[in-house]
């Protein structure tokens, strides 16, 4: 009976550790879109870059979650376990925006940039469009680091 309880207690444990881990916030850096502040949280290393916005429910009206990929790269994105439905923005290593593409919630469509990128900005879906941003535009903030 002991043994059951325990088990029980792991998997209990497991799963809150699991849910918890899926919903942690990364480093966060502010970064400017025109005269719009956005708090984005930085996924720069492969595992953070894996899980990204996946399992959160919700995204703040002016927060989102930069992709370093640490040097240019041909990108694609996709919505896998992702809840919420985006735009995301692919950048240049100079900061600015390649191109821009709305995601469904739970889709594996591939999402890719235009040309070779080092960055990848997600946000709230139509974020960009309302605020009248958009290819060729300048994110402030970028390059992440000098």
């Amino acid at each position: 009976m002991i043994t059951s309880i325990r088990i029980i207690s792991g998997i209990a444990l497991s799963c809150f550790c699991t849910f918890t881990f899926a919903q942690a916030k990364l480093p966060v850096k502010q970064l400017s879109a025109g005269i719009y502040l956005i708090s984005a949280e930085v996924a720069a290393t492969d595992a953070d870059r894996q899980i990204g916005l996946m399992s959160r429910t919700k995204l703040g009206a002016n927060e989102g979650m930069v992709f370093d990929f640490g040097a240019p790269a041909t990108v694609c994105m996709w919505m896998k376990n992702t809840l919420i439905p985006l735009s995301v923005a692919f950048i240049d290593v100079e900061g600015k925006i390649v191109n821009i593409e709305d995601m469904q919630p739970e889709t594996l469509d591939s999402h890719c940039a235009l040309k070779p990128v080092r960055y990848a900005l997600e946000m709230n879906q139509s974020w960009f469009k309302q605020k009248n941003i958009k290819a060729g535009s300048k994110i402030g903030g970028i390059p992440l680091t000098k």
